[in-house]
């Protein structure tokens, strides 16, 4: 059971649950009641489809040797043969299968077309890294991540509450992508080395170790700023900028030319700015209704 906890990779999981927080929130400081079945729907749909594209990214990285048993930071589960690709394709075929039917039933009840977004993310999360072409060797995988982890996760995470989106919501969803997409950043500065010589092209490998490390300090700036100007609706949304002090000491590591096995900590720092920012954020729009 340890090897499958740490191959659903837990310090990613803030990705899944902080736009749910946050576009909930969202929905309650527009001042009308929220379904909690609904919230609860929402969140095990975010957290299943993030642990499946863990997986998914696992085996297909595993079987193209870009994972292998001396990479820096934790082992994979193909990579370092703790598990068979038949395993962890039914793991992440489980996980997409979890999130399909949670994400059916939650359609029905709000609107069916939402079928096709889930579909999508779905798709785009196995085609991240699988695939004849997969994206996030191209270095698009910013790109996903602030799509369904930030905008579509929170503002979607509204609509099924109050079945409108708001302007809040996709501001919101922007501060909480930037925050997803500095998990990546930090994660992708780390296998910089490795992933470039398996010939993956992640953004991290295309801009060089540098501009990788100002990448992410723009990533953790960005969620913060976005943030606060949701004070626009809600004074209290300012909350956000209490991350700061974690976001701080993350990128004072960073900066400071953390590299390796020690940029597994900023991974878990990040993680932890992202639940407190995100979270506070929560908060203050929740506050505003």
């Amino acid at each position: 059971m340890q090897r499958w906890i740490l191959g659903a990779r837990p310090r990613t999981l803030p990705a899944a649950v902080v736009p749910v927080l946050v576009g909930t929130a969202a929905a309650v400081g527009e001042g009308e009641g929220i379904t909690w079945w609904r919230a609860a729907a929402a969140l095990v749909v975010a957290l299943a489809l993030q642990v499946g594209v863990n997986y998914a990214n696992d085996l297909s990285d595993g079987l193209r040797g870009t994972d292998g048993a001396d990479r820096v930071g934790p082992q994979r589960l193909v990579g370092s043969g703790a598990a068979s690709p038949a395993e962890v394709r039914r793991a992440a075929v489980l996980s997409f299968g979890v999130a399909a039917v949670v994400g059916l039933v939650l359609s029905l009840a709000v609107a069916p077309w939402l079928l096709l977004v889930g579909a999508a993310a779905i798709a785009a999360g196995w085609l991240y890294t699988g695939g004849p072409r997969p994206y996030g060797y191209l270095g698009l995988g910013e790109v996903f991540v602030f799509t369904f982890f930030g905008l579509v996760a929170t503002a979607g995470s509204t609509f099924v509450q109050i079945e409108r989106v708001t302007g809040v919501s996709l501001l919101a969803g922007c501060a909480v992508g930037c925050f997803a997409c500095a998990l990546l950043a930090v994660n992708n500065l780390r296998d910089i080395p490795g992933d470039t010589a398996a010939g993956k092209r992640t953004l991290a490998v295309r801009l060089g170790d540098r501009s990788a490390r100002w990448l992410y300090v723009a990533f953790l700036d960005g969620a913060l700023v976005l943030g606060s100007l949701c004070a626009l609706w809600s004074p209290w949304c300012l909350l956000v900028l209490v991350g700061g002090g974690l976001a701080g000491m993350a990128v004072r590591r960073v900066l400071g030319g953390a590299a390796g096995a020690q940029l597994i900590g900023v991974l878990a720092l990040t993680g932890r700015a992202q639940l407190v920012g995100g979270g506070l954020l929560a908060l203050g729009l929740a506050l505003s209704g």
